[in-house]
């Protein structure tokens, strides 16, 4: 799955323990309602994010997981959680990608037809 929208937070690095690192960015959607949603980077992914800022345009793919814990009183209760493994500036952020300026039209036009030759009036019989 991707998502796409602006980065409007990147959290810094957290290590949980000496084995597991996350980091979180909260990406802003752009739709009628926008959402602001979490997706965590996780282990080597974190560093995905070292050449990202906030306001860029951003899409990302994601996984969704989810997990059972159960509390020591019997209690059980689920978690779920996006994961972004791939971070890619939209095309319209990407350098490079921006148009030239002028014709923005890319498509072939046919060639026009060449303009009569109208120098020579014999034998044109209109009456003007």
């Amino acid at each position: 799955m991707e998502l796409s929208g602006s980065i409007k937070l990147i959290q810094e690095e957290e290590r949980i323990s000496d084995r597991f690192k996350k980091r979180g960015l909260v990406l802003t959607t752009q739709e009628q309602y926008p959402q602001d949603i979490m997706i965590e980077f996780v282990q080597e992914k974190t560093e995905l994010l070292d050449s990202f800022q906030h306001g860029q345009q951003v899409t990302i793919s994601i996984n969704i997981r989810g997990r059972e814990w159960k509390s020591p009183s019997g209690e059980v209760k689920y978690f779920t959680s996006i994961q972004g493994w791939r971070i890619q500036r939209s095309e319209a952020e990407a350098p490079g990608m921006q148009q030239p300026m002028g014709n923005s039209n890319d498509t072939a036009q046919p060639a026009a037809a060449p303009a009569p030759d109208l120098s020579d009036n014999e034998g044109d019989d209109l009456p003007f």
